[in-house]
């Protein structure tokens, strides 16, 4: 029991911060392996040299990745200084799961064409904005109506990674499909309100501040899941926006049935979005403002997989094979340059 409750107060600590339920999930399934880790015994009888014990062995036997170490270790930061109010002094005996820098996969845009066709609608849309506006999935999801601004081409993303709001950009060509999606939300609306619901989940509690706003329609979802839920925090009943899972899929499949044989996900739009963005000779301050990223050097990593390579460098071996296209095509022979044997 004792441990229950400890969990229940990180669940309110993490809550009254506003985290998402991402982060509460794995907060808390680190704090739970931690104390099972080290026999049931309460955390707030352990120390540092515990926790970079419970560290060591998951880079040293598991083998984790540096992230999901470092999300572990985060976990039992949030821990001791916000919930046991013991933060912690020393942690360099800890060993650290080599951090690797890895090159994104990037689709070239026959690629996406090619994708962008076996998907149907609202999953089209979606994959459009993740490409088209740079967001990431779970940014597009949560986008409501009101985020939507047509006369500037612009949308507004709430509450993004690390909490900031930014403004991207719309395609042109998603205008009419954006609001034949609006006109699915407002019919959806107008069925739930003669239904008797109406509501939408509304952040850090606005719906008790404005408790009419919970039911107008520019706070609904612009990509509306097409039944009602209940939600896991609050119990009500209400509708809620498409699940992440089921684009995961459609997206999943589309890949395969275009072809396309490279681990590519939903992010991978975001990581084309700005790769071809760089390609296309937009500075890197502006891409970097559209991503959200806080610093630079985080999209400096796209110019590594540009066409030409991160300077625009060409390779010796295609200067010389042009040479020697040039030459042969002055002698007029008609052949292509051989390799050499």
């Amino acid at each position: 029991m004792q441990e229950l409750r400890l969990m229940d107060q990180v669940k309110t600590a993490i809550r009254v911060r506003h985290y998402s339920r991402k982060t509460e999930k794995a907060y808390c399934y680190w704090i739970r392996f931690f104390i099972r880790f080290h026999h049931l015994r309460h955390p707030a009888e352990m120390s540092e040299p515990e926790v970079s014990a419970f560290l060591s062995f998951l880079a040293v036997n598991r083998q984790v990745s540096a992230s999901t170490q470092n999300q572990a270790f985060n976990a039992l930061v949030f821990l001791y200084k916000q919930v046991l109010e013991r933060p912690f002094e020393n942690t360099n005996g800890v060993v650290r799961a080599k951090q690797s820098r890895r090159i994104p996969v990037v689709f070239s845009r026959e690629e996406i064409r090619a994708i962008f066709c076996p998907l149907d609608q609202p999953y089209h849309l979606v994959a459009s904005l993740l490409y088209g506006s740079g967001l990431r999935l779970m940014e597009a999801l949560r986008l409501r109506l009101k985020d939507v601004d047509f006369e500037r081409l612009a949308i507004v993303v709430r509450s993004g990674k690390g909490g900031k709001d930014r403004v991207t950009i719309i395609p042109e060509h998603l205008v009419p499909d954006l609001r034949r999606a609006m006109e699915r939300v407002h019919a959806f609306h107008q069925q739930d309100l003669a239904d008797g619901y109406g509501e939408v989940q509304m952040p850090y509690a606005l719906a008790k501040k404005y408790p009419a706003e919970a039911k107008s329609l520019h706070w609904q979802f612009l990509f509306a899941a097409p039944r009602l839920s209940i939600d896991p925090v609050s119990g009500q009943r209400r509708r809620h926006h498409l699940y992440e899972t089921s684009v995961q899929r459609a997206v999943k499949r589309a890949i395969q049935q275009a072809g396309v044989h490279k681990k590519g996900s939903c992010h991978t739009f975001r990581h084309s979005f700005a790769t071809h963005l760089l390609e296309d000779g937009y500075d890197i301050r502006t891409v970097q403002d559209l991503l959200g990223h806080k610093d630079v050097k985080t999209t400096q990593i796209y110019t590594h997989v540009l066409q030409r390579g991160g300077n625009a460098v060409r390779s010796p071996l295609t200067r010389m094979l042009g040479m020697a296209t040039e030459v042969s095509a002055g002698k007029g022979d008609g052949h292509q340059v051989k390799q050499a044997c």
